[in-house]
């Protein structure tokens, strides 16, 4: 993910609140809460915690405690918890009663920002998840793009080009989020026909594509407004296929009603065609 500002729009004081290194003055501030009382926060960004992870700060928490007060605010007689889930859960699993915590009164839009930067911060966050997240701040709580910018700390460019993700497909959007494909090899692919981005994708992660050669691929692919011939035959599409996946590069079988056709293979160096070429030799 690209690299996000130093300066955050977060207020004076807050953005020490989700530091690494609690400060002394935090840490004074701090009392010890019961875990039963506290709940996760409704806005938290992240949505995938890995268990490896959690295990080992598991076992960090059961040996040295919680060192880093965890973030709340007062909801409805408890707690909801604003930064430090990951703690709060090791928390639980190590079998403790109470943790540490600092109390502050924030409303449901700094509750989100505070949850996004904290994650930003540590790299937890998948670009699909920051691009809901920015999503989520413009729809519920009405923010411009200009104004997510401010408020999280990244250029406006950084934002738009964040939020153009949500355009992708469903399945292409499911791989950023589980890391088969990060935000440099899923841009290109915006603007696609739906079958070609997800054909692109899942050709990226097999054949271990870089950035530029997805780019590559991407612009040499058909688009709308270049109303590429549908094929509508089932035993065409099922060999475009399987040619696809034997050959490891885009094929394109295009027929046309007099009989004819034409077969494309796009490649975007020699060494992948070399390769189908070796293949065709056998």
């Amino acid at each position: 993910m690209e690299n996000i500002h130093k300066k955050r729009g977060l207020g004076k004081g807050l953005g020490a609140l989700i530091s690494d290194a609690p400060s002394p003055e935090m840490l004074a501030q701090s009392s010890r809460i019961a875990i039963s009382k506290i709940r996760p926060n409704r806005f938290q960004p992240r949505k995938r915690f890995s268990q490896e992870e959690l295990a080992s700060l598991t076992e960090s928490v059961r040996r040295e405690g919680v060192l880093a007060p965890v973030l709340l605010r007062a909801v409805d007689g408890g707690y909801e918890l604003i930064a430090g889930e990951r703690r709060w859960r090791a928390s639980q699993a190590a079998g403790l009663r109470d943790i540490p915590a600092v109390v502050r009164e924030v409303d449901d839009l700094q509750a989100l920002e505070l949850a996004i930067v904290e994650n930003e911060q540590r790299d937890n966050l998948t670009a699909i998840e920051s691009a809901r997240a920015y999503q989520l701040m413009m729809e519920q709580f009405g923010c411009t793009q200009q104004q997510v910018a401010e408020r999280i700390g990244r250029s406006r460019t950084q934002v738009t080009n964040l939020l153009r993700l949500l355009q992708l497909p469903e399945k292409v959007q499911k791989m950023v989020d589980i890391r088969e494909l990060d935000m440099g090899h899923a841009r290109p692919l915006v603007g696609l026909p739906e079958a070609m981005a997800v054909q692109l994708a899942e050709q990226c992660v097999a054949q271990g594509w870089s950035a530029r050669q997805m780019e590559a691929h991407a612009k040499s692919a058909p688009t709308a407004k270049q109303k590429p011939t549908p094929v509508v035959d089932a035993d065409i599409a099922a060999l475009q296929d399987e040619l696809t996946r034997r050959l490891g590069l885009v094929v394109e079988i295009v027929c046309r009603k007099n009989g004819s056709g034409e077969m494309r293979i796009r490649y975007s160096k020699a060494a992948e065609l070399d390769g189908v070429l070796a293949k065709l030799r056998k």
